[in-house]
């Protein structure tokens, strides 16, 4: 018989799991918890949508739509597309779900997005990103106040040092035509010395020229006009409005006269966190404000700005987060005693109590081993073991419990702390073997104390 073939992972994917979850985890929920900090919505969008959303928002030429999308006709005959991001997805759900109504309007979210892009250190083709934006907020306070979320999301995952916020303005959209005329000259002068992404660009979209990655371009990108000097007195306001909340806010910044959006809706900040730790793929997390999106999707122009960050790249940044111990490991003495195990089980799982049962505790049992092998298992992975003992089951007795202090341990207080549980879950619990401390406190000591579990009459 012919040996059947597992099939493999796709290439630009990844399963995750062990250390690799445990930090992937660890930057969602610093992000969830800075979210709801800034009292930002909480959405999700579909993971698929019309082709058009992203062709019109991103743009035909970029590399992203022409190369990168995963693009495929359904059975009906529409062209439908993996986002390759999420604003274009949330802007398209600010017009068609009537979140208009609530502009300004702050939401985030996270998942994957899909790329098919070279996988490398921190890229892949299904990778994930967390997303921030506010929506229907033209004042420069929006902008600063995304800068200051971000920043402080950096902080909570202790990565801000190394960490390079670089800051540019392309300007309103007087600024921007005087500045993309004056650059399409200059790039003119030097057509033949342009690579030939850059000659195409050149009638497309020539901003994209200035973050041209070809030694070729570098000289001539290198030698273009300043946007400044087109900057109309209001854009330079704007800017110096963004510039001085960020000073308020303490959040260190550099200015990048490079750094561009190559699509026309983009409008004055540009900016991104980067960083020298991931070699050349250094940027962590980046956005800008994008006043023409919405009104390139068929609705009333409306501002906008935001900011998506990896989710993997953040999580190669981070350090290695611990991980969690089992606190407590429930075992049965023998055969008799499985029937009690699970009824223990849950009943510390359901209880709570004033010092039992943090959000992040962790109950394990081992019901159908040997005790010796539940016991080598529990030892190995939890702080305090516990053992039933559901033999001694009689009339008035549901059985006994004792404990064995696990790899994790420390000892005495936890044992206390179950007997507490025990009877706030509604059973009659009698300590025995306890030790006496010179003040009288009484404390159970692993090997000697026991519990014996009675119902409660």
């Amino acid at each position: 018989m012919a040996r059947i073939e597992t099939p493999r992972r796709i290439r630009g994917t990844q399963d995750i799991f062990g250390e690799e979850q445990r930090r992937f985890a660890r930057v969602l929920e610093a992000f969830e918890y800075v979210r709801r900090l800034y009292a930002f919505q909480r959405v999700d969008i579909p993971v698929f949508e019309d082709t058009q959303v992203f062709a019109r928002s991103i743009g035909e030429t970029t590399d992203v739509v022409s190369k990168e999308m995963y693009t495929f006709p359904d059975r009906g005959g529409d062209s439908l597309t993996l986002r390759p991001e999420f604003t274009a997805g949330i802007c398209r759900a600010y017009l068609t779900e009537g979140w208009q109504q609530y502009a300004p309007l702050k939401v985030a979210t996270a998942g994957p997005v899909f790329r098919y892009e070279r996988p490398q250190k921190g890229r892949f083709r299904q990778f994930h990103q967390i997303d921030a934006e506010i929506i229907g907020a033209a004042e420069p306070a929006a902008d600063v106040e995304l800068l200051v979320l971000a920043d402080q999301l950096l902080r909570e995952l202790g990565i801000s040092e190394g960490v390079t916020l670089q800051l540019n303005t392309l300007g309103d959209a007087e600024t921007r035509d005087a500045w993309r005329a004056a650059l399409v000259a200059h790039f003119e002068g030097h057509r033949g010395e342009l690579s030939e992404d850059s000659v195409t660009r050149l009638d497309k979209n020539p901003l994209r020229i200035l973050d041209s990655k070809d030694p070729r371009d570098r000289p001539i990108a290198d030698a273009a006009p300043d946007i400044d000097a087109y900057l109309t007195p209001e854009a330079r306001a704007f800017f110096d409005a963004v510039t001085a909340g960020l000073d308020a806010a303490g959040v260190a910044w550099t200015r990048n006269a490079r750094l561009v959006r190559g699509l026309d809706y983009y409008r004055h900040t540009a900016f991104e966190f980067v960083t020298d730790r991931l070699g050349s793929q250094g940027t962590v997390l980046a956005g800008g404000r994008y006043d023409g999106l919405i009104g390139s999707l068929g609705g009333n122009e409306t501002p906008g700005v935001g900011w998506a960050a990896g989710v993997e790249r953040l999580a190669m940044l981070i350090e290695a987060p611990q991980e969690d111990v089992v606190q407590y490991a429930i075992i049965p003495e023998n055969s008799e005693s499985e029937a009690l195990v699970w009824r223990l089980t849950r009943l510390i799982r359901e209880t709570r109590s004033p010092h039992f049962l943090r959000p992040t505790t962790r109950v394990a049992q081992f019901n159908g081993l040997k005790y010796k092998k539940a016991w080598e298992k529990a030892a190995k992975i939890s702080a305090l073991v516990i053992i039933v003992d559901g033999s001694l089951r009689d009339d008035t007795k549901l059985g006994a419990v004792r404990f064995g202090v696990g790899k994790y341990g420390v000892g005495g207080m936890a044992m206390s702390d179950i007997a507490d549980i025990f009877i706030a879950g509604g059973l009659d619990v009698e300590c025995k073997g306890e030790s006496v401390l010179p003040d009288g406190t009484k404390y159970m000591v692993p090997g000697q104390s026991y519990l014996l579990l009675h119902e409660k009459i």
